[in-house]
Order: structure tokens, then sequence, then C-alpha cells
């Protein structure tokens, strides 16, 4: 297994090495904050989005969950949340997972293409293979555990000895995403359901097409055998399930109910029910044999991507988009137990001037949240909802009473921090919010949207005070700040350009060009300089400019991508930068040496920020979590 390397050129960092992460079965729920932290990180908050599927061990006493971070694996029998053990490598996100017949194994499928197979009992990387050129949405073992297929979004069916991980052969045919991957229970055939709308029989010792399953009408995204190998189901986009005669390759039925397209379908270990998960939010039980509807599981907010019976058929599971793993149970259809932490894409974050709280904004499908965090512990003291859609930005008070967040519902909301109650709404952009600050004084709150606008409020009685426009209408504001004395607000925009303005007057100052867009902007605490990052397909870098004569006085490089985020230390002598790279990298200001480079987040774009004291960095990432990384 790979380790994670941290480059280090100065003793500013703290590090701790970790290679993977396996905690043991009796660990304490409470501590998987500080569960396989990749070097130099001191705490996690978030356990990371839902990604992958889950699946039941084969004994049925584990759950195991793809995340972007790892695979959890919690306990089915305590019937309540406490995690087991998380595996983690920090490299790849994981996007499928599939036990063996064999409970100490399991593979994954991961966003870079690899397959991986682990050891469960000691967390243990046993075998890495590269074969597939684009993301593997599927993975299943044969019944024997000897084989392992997978479907690729290159449109190919990958083969591979299970044992030493070997690529045996890889199966074109498909002319979209391969989806899914199934064995036979007799692990003659296996098959694959693709977004060419057909589903593929393979004859799985020579490779060999068998037969092709035409009758969905779009995208087919899953695929499973019923237990006795007579039945396979497929679920599409086109709300429809279909389930077909394995022997003869004709169709049976379609069960019809669904509102919208099917995710995830499982049979029921007796073969009597299939389960189906929709983008309706619904999960449908039907009854295999004569095709009328049985039940709706009904709780989950939005798409449902996963369904998992358990081996004895007395448990579903399910995971949805609104970030929760829910257990049912199969006979009443009641829910059992809700399973919380998973976040997907954390978009902004931001410290207390105390540097008790750290509040993150989420872009969650269907629903916008601000999760309130206990700092020093990482417990999730609040969730904040109200936006409609997905956070962007977050920032508190200069006296920490209030929160304002901006989000994809193009609308700004004030918190009381202490109460955590909703105190305004200010309405007026008419797209996405990217960026918000208060003055230093706190008492204007600045936006900036896709618009292409900036709006100024008055921070007390939510009166709109000002607006103000970059000369392209067609290039959104990325980031705003204000300079420390307050009068200068300085915006960044895709239109290359970083725009100074007068805050009594409105008036336009100045205008830095760049020869790429401008993501991000930041003053030095004492508002000498500012600091730009922008990006360049040739060059992404952050520029630093003196505040005074606008000259342009440096440029810090390292990033391979966007930098999306940028972070001053409170005494000025450090920077942080954060990249679509998925890098966080460490400057000294006055050598514009660089420092560090932090590894451990497994998406891009994250956004950082120094706590007041200077000693903790946060870095929050589209991979769900914040990491906060110790900085001497």
């Amino acid at each position: 297994m790979k380790g994670i390397v941290v480059k280090t050129t100065s003793l500013f960092l703290t590090t701790v090495f970790l290679t993977f992460a396996f905690l043991p079965l009796n660990a304490p729920a409470q501590d998987y904050n500080t569960w396989g932290l990749p070097e130099g990180a001191i705490m996690r908050f978030g356990k990371g989005g839902f990604t992958g599927n889950i699946a039941f061990s084969p004994e049925g006493t584990q759950l195991a969950v793809g995340s972007a971070i790892g695979i959890w694996i919690y306990d089915v029998r305590l019937g309540k949340e406490k995690e087991r053990y998380l595996i983690a490598e920090h490299i790849s996100a994981i996007d499928t997972i599939a036990y063996s017949p064999d409970p100490t194994i399991i593979a994954s499928g991961h966003q870079d293409g690899n397959l991986k197979l682990w050891n469960v009992i000691t967390g243990e990387n046993i075998v890495t293979r590269s074969g597939h050129t684009d993301i593997i949405n599927s993975v299943a073992f044969s019944p024997d555990g000897q084989t392992v297929v997978t479907g690729s979004r290159d449109n190919t069916v990958g083969v591979w000895n299970a044992r030493t991980g070997a690529l045996k052969s890889i199966l074109t045919g498909h002319s979209g995403y391969v989806t899914s991957v199934a064995f036979s229970p007799d692990g003659k055939t296996f098959a694959s359901g693709s977004f060419d709308k057909t589903v593929r029989l393979w004859d799985a010792h020579t490779g060999e097409l068998k037969t092709t399953l035409n009758g969905h009408t779009k995208q087919i995204f899953a695929v499973v055998y019923s237990s006795d190998g007579n039945t396979i189901a497929s679920g599409g986009f086109d709300s429809t399930v279909r389930l077909w005669d394995t022997d003869t390759g004709q169709h049976k039925i379609t069960l019809m109910g669904h509102t919208d397209g099917i995710r995830t379908v499982a049979f029921s270990p007796d073969g009597n029910t299939v389960a189906s998960g929709s983008w309706d939010s619904t999960v449908r039980l039907w009854d295999t044999h004569s095709g009328q509807h049985k039940n709706t599981l009904g709780g989950h907010k939005v798409l449902v991507d996963s369904v998992a019976y358990s081996p004895d058929g007395k448990v579903i599971a399910t995971t949805g988009a609104d970030e929760t793993l829910r257990l049912w149970d199969a006979k009443t259809g009641k829910q059992i137990t809700v399973f919380s932490g998973h976040i997907w894409s954390i978009t902004a974050v931001a410290y207390s001037p105390n540097g008790n709280t750290v509040a993150s904004g989420s872009f969650a499908e269907g629903s916008g949240t601000l999760q309130l965090w206990n700092a020093r512990t990482g417990e999730l003291n609040a969730t904040l909802k109200g936006h409609t859609r997905g956070t962007f930005a977050v920032a508190f008070s200069p006296d920490e009473k209030i929160i304002a967040s901006g989000g994809r519902d193009n609308t700004v909301r004030l918190w009381d921090v202490h109460t955590e109650a909703h105190i305004a709404e200010f309405t007026g952009h008419t797209d996405n919010i990217y960026a918000v600050a208060f003055s230093p004084d706190g008492k204007t709150v600045v936006t900036g949207s896709r618009d292409n606008k900036l709006l100024l409020w008055d921070a007390q009685t939510g009166e709109h005070k000002m607006t103000l426009e970059h000369e392209d209408p067609e290039r959104s504001i990325a980031s705003v700040a204000y300079s420390p004395d307050g009068g200068t607000l300085a915006s960044a925009s895709a239109d290359t350009t970083l725009r100074l303005w007068d805050t009594h007057t409105g008036e336009h100052k100045v205008t830095l060009k760049h020869n790429g867009s401008v993501t991000s902007v930041v003053y030095s605490p004492d508002g000498n300089t500012i600091a730009t990052g922008f990006f360049s397909i040739n060059n992404p870098s952050v520029r630093l400019w003196d505040a005074q004569t606008f000259e342009h006085i440096g440029t810090l490089t390292g990033h391979t991508d966007v930098v999306r985020s940028i972070a001053y230390s409170q005494d000025g002598t450090l920077i942080a930068t954060g990249s679509q790279d998925k890098l966080v990298r460490l400057y000294h200001v006055h050598t514009q040496r660089h420092v560090a480079t932090f590894t451990g987040h497994t998406q891009g774009g994250p956004s950082v920020v120094f706590s007041p004291d200077g000693n903790t960095l946060a870095s929050a990432s589209a991979d769900g979590t914040i990491l906060l990384w110790k900085i001497r």
C-alpha cells in the first residue's frame, strides 16, 4: 500500500504518519474524527460523502459503506450508530464496493480507475491494480470468490483474478458507460448494464457475449440476479424495473410506479421481492411473480442511490443523496435507524473569531445546510437549514454573534450564532451566490454572485445599500474581501480581473488584470498586500500585489489546477492555498518560499482558513470533510 507523503522544508508542522486507517472493533463511536488521519492532520470533521454503494458482509453482521474518504464498516447487530472501523488511503474516492464470499476481503473500484482489494481484519491494502481508463462504477465477486468483474465509465467490463489482482481480460461491446455488473449464482455468467440501454450477458469462463437484453428506453443504472439465477432485474432512467428470464433472455414483466429514474435494485434472498431506489426519493418493494407493488419506503429526501438486503432478508439498508444511511424492517417497511455524519461536498469553511466554532457550508443535493462544529472536539453542534439548495459561502460577523451564508438558491441568510435561529433573508441576486463577507466593523454584509454583481447590505436592518458590477455580465464574482480598515472592497471575477472599490462612495478605484480567471482574493492582516488566486492552463498560481501602489510583487507557484481559496495566518507570516488539484500548500510570506504540502483530501477544491490563534489550519473539501492541520 502506498504511503501518503507530506513534503516539508521547515519545522512549521507537527505530523502524525498513517498510511491507512483501521480501527478495532470496540473503538468508541465518538472517536471517529481521529481515525485514519492523513499525515499532518490532527482531526477530521465529517465522514465524507457517499460515493459508492453499500454491501452486507456474507454473514450479515457488518455493513460496508463506500465514501469519498474510504470504506466505513457498521455493526448491524447494534441497531444504532457505532462505526467499527474505517479503511482509508487518502488517494482517491471510492466509487463502488463488494464483499467477497470470504468476509475478510472487500473489493473497491475507484474514481482513478483502479481496482483495490482490502483485508477487512487488518485494514491492509492487499492489491492495487490498474486497467480501466476511467471511473469504475461497479464491482462484483464470482460465487467462488476467485474472480472479480468491474464495469467502468470507459464503456468496458474488466475481468480480474481475485487472488492476485491480475487483469485477465477487458470486454468491449457496450457503447456507453458500464454502470452495473453482477454474477449469476452458479458463476457461469455475469451481466452488465450500460448507458447504451442494454444488458449484456457474458460467459464467465470465455468472456464471450451470450446475449443482449433490449427494452429499456433510457440509460440503465442497475442489474442484479435473483438467488435462484432464473431472473435478472434491471433498473433504468426510464423509471422502470424490468425482469428478464435468464435462460431465454425474454422480458418477463415491467414494474412501473416510480416517478423518476431508477438508480439501484436488489432482490430479497428468497427471490420473492425486488427493491428499487429512485431519483423520486423512494424505495419501492415489488412482488417478483405478479409484479404487484407491495410497499414504499419513504424516508429519504432526495435520490436513493443504493439499496441492499441483509443475507437473512430481514433488513433493508439504503443510502441517499440526503447523506443518510437507513435501516428498514423488510417485512413491515418501518424504519429501524438512521446513521448520519456523512456530508456531501463541503464548499465553504470559517472559524469564529474566538476560535471555538467552525462553520461549514455544504452542497447537498436538494438542500443547502450549514454545520457548526466544536473546534476542539470535532463534535457537530448544530445543523442550520434554510437554504433550499447548496450553500457556497459562509462568514462570521466580527463580534461572532451572526453568521452570514450565501447559496445556490440566490439568497443571503443571517443566523444567530447562540440561538441558531434564522434571523434574516436578503434577496436581490438573480444567480448563485459564491462569496459573502462582513465589513471589519460588522455593519455591512457584501455578497458576490454568478450574476456578476456585488450587493452591499446593512447587517442590522437588511437594507440594500449599494450595487457594484464588473463590466462583463457573463462572468461571475468568485470571491470578495474587505481591506482591514474597511475602506476598500476587492472583488475577484472570472472576467480575469480583480477590482478594488471605495466602500463609502462605490467608486471603482483600480483594476488588476490577470491572464486567467481570478478565483480568490484576500488582504494581508496589515492591509499592505493583496493575494489573488487565478487559473490559466499553463500557470495556476497566487499573485501578490502591493495594496498601495498596486504593483505585482510576487508569485507563489506549485499548484497544478485552479487555486480556489487563499488564507493568511493572523500574524501575516504564512499563506495557505487550496486547489482543485486536492492539495493544500503553505508558503512563508516574506521569503515567498514553499513550506509544506498537505495531502489527504480525495477530491478537489479545498477551502482554507487559519484559526484565530494561527496554530491550526482548516481545509474543507468536496470529499465532504474538514481536516485540521497543526501549524507551529
